[in-house]
């Protein structure tokens, strides 16, 4: 398939384009950029640096990555990079910086939704399946593995992880790690962990009884009346130990900022 270039477009020789890939009308692709082959790049869109973006993904009007990143600390000189999976999309005004010291990457896995001015800060990774609703802002080395969710207008501080088939609702303040498997919401002004991610679980496949032992975990470590250690030892001790539910233990046993 041929490469389309709209004449209006600004396209740096250096760039590496893979084959079937349109750049749309005023877009501009600078620097050791290289884009598998399928994608299309809209009107518009500026990438830059050293970003690498798979193959069919859809870069929507505006939207900017590869930007130098707003980290103080960064000094002129270091080579970082961006890199985004396949089959991800990058919607309107949405922004994706560089890394701040040599090397760093910021990354955005495959089969992502990355919506409508979202913002990925400085070493920000995105596992594969995640979607970013509208004007999610995650600031730096703040890390959402797969499949979870984030609704609209919620807010990461740096560092902090949301773990796999997570879903945090709408202008929620992550301030703390928010557990895998489990819906996460604001309630009187503080983000609280509601109950395992039933919809979602259910939607993906998991089965019954893990959804059963999910749920008796969260009853533990957040209605028992016990301490953190004391209800992750229950755990252990009286839910039937599968995967998910050694993997939810050890989230919280290897939290540095602390689960909310």
């Amino acid at each position: 398939m041929a490469i389309v270039i709209h004449p209006t477009a600004i396209v740096d020789k250096n760039a590496q384009l893979g084959e079937g890939v349109e750049i749309g009308p005023y877009a501009t692709v600078e620097g050791t950029v290289r884009i598998g082959a399928g994608t299309v790049v809209q009107q518009g869109a500026i990438i830059r640096g050293h970003t690498t973006i798979g193959e069919k993904c859809q870069i929507f009007p505006y939207a900017c990555i590869g930007m130098k990143t707003q980290d103080l600390k960064y000094q002129e000189g270091s080579v970082s990079y961006v890199e985004i999976g396949d089959r991800t999309v990058i919607r309107e005004f949405a922004t994706v910086h560089l890394g701040t010291a040599d090397g760093e990457r910021t990354i955005i896995g495959s089969d992502c939704l990355f919506m409508a001015y979202c913002h990925a800060a400085h070493g920000v990774i995105l596992g594969n399946h995640v979607i970013c609703s509208n004007s999610v802002q995650l600031a730096g080395d703040v890390h959402i593995q797969d499949w979870a969710i984030i609704g609209g207008c919620a807010a990461a501080h740096q560092f902090c992880t949301v773990g796999r088939h997570a879903m945090v609702g709408g202008m929620c303040k992550i301030r703390q790690d928010v557990p895998p498997f489990m819906l996460s919401d604001m309630q009187d002004g503080s983000m609280r962990v509601i109950g395992p991610n039933v919809v979602g679980l259910t939607r993906r496949g998991f089965p019954k009884e893990v959804i059963q032992a999910l749920k008796e975990a969260f009853r533990f470590i957040y209605h028992s009346g016990m301490n953190r250690s004391q209800a992750l030892e229950r755990v252990e001790n009286d839910v039937e130990p599968f995967d998910e539910v050694r993997e939810l233990v050890a989230f919280y046993r290897n939290s540095t900022r602390g689960v909310c």
